[in-house]
């Protein structure tokens, strides 16, 4: 005689199509969906006044052989000591971040000729003292370098962050607490958080050609009387709070 055996694939298939077609749960939520908690994301920022300058130059020289174009570079990079000497900064503090020489060739003919060695270097220096931009600015203005920038930047920025975050965990527990009070319900503890925080780019308030050796004095750069434009630093801050 032959027993009749129930299946057992077909209880096994279907608990494996019912494992893999529950929904996903999103990776930032640990755990997924807990029971008496709220999830909540909330955005802060703060604004920090920045602490450091970057003033940056390039200075440029060009001549028939490659030496009289080094030796005026090097009465150029003298030019600028001297302007940082003048203003209480040591040219120690002042940084080359390129140094190059490079041949100069006419192709208005049909073979291009040889006619020049270039030097070119970028300086830049940090100012903490913002009261000396405006004569730095003024005296590069009078010599022969281009493409003058300054750049406002906050080299504190780890104490901004936390500021940052404190803002948005603060938001994050008010929208927590409304839930938990519309609710009828008490919020209670921090059990989990995910922070994200984001460092804005520098600041760069002026942008200058310096004008020619010879050239009438030029007026005061744009950045005179004017106080530096605030850094803001922001966050992103996911929470899981307990119910009571």
């Amino acid at each position: 005689m032959i027993r009749n055996r129930k299946p057992i694939v077909f209880p096994l298939l279907i608990a494996l199509a019912a494992l893999f077609t529950m929904p996903a749960i999103s990776q930032d939520r640990p755990g997924g969906a807990l029971p008496n908690t709220v999830w909540v994301g909330a955005d802060g920022k703060f604004e920090a006044d920045p602490d450091t300058a970057l003033v940056q130059f390039n200075i440029s020289a060009q001549d028939k052989n490659l030496q009289s174009a080094s030796q005026k570079a090097s009465q150029q990079a003298d030019q600028i000591r001297q302007l940082l000497r003048s203003n209480g900064i040591d040219p120690k503090d002042a940084q080359f971040s390129r140094f190059g020489t490079s041949p100069v060739y006419d192709y208005q003919n049909a073979k291009q000729k040889l006619i020049g060695y270039r030097v070119d270097a970028n300086i830049s220096v940090k100012l903490k003292d913002f009261s000396k931009i405006g004569p730095i600015a003024d005296g590069l203005s009078n010599l022969d370098v281009t493409d003058s920038s300054i750049s406002y930047l906050l080299e504190d920025m780890d104490a901004a962050k936390v500021k940052a975050v404190e803002d948005a965990l603060r938001r994050a527990r008010n929208e927590a607490n409304a839930v938990a009070q519309t609710s009828g319900r008490t919020l209670g503890d921090l059990s989990y958080a995910a922070v994200d925080v984001s460092e804005p780019q520098p600041i760069r308030p002026m942008m200058a050609k310096a004008a020619p050796m010879g050239a009438q004095a030029a007026p005061p750069p744009p950045t005179a009387e004017f106080s530096a434009e605030k850094i803001t630093v922001t966050s992103h801050v996911n929470a899981l709070y307990n119910l009571k």
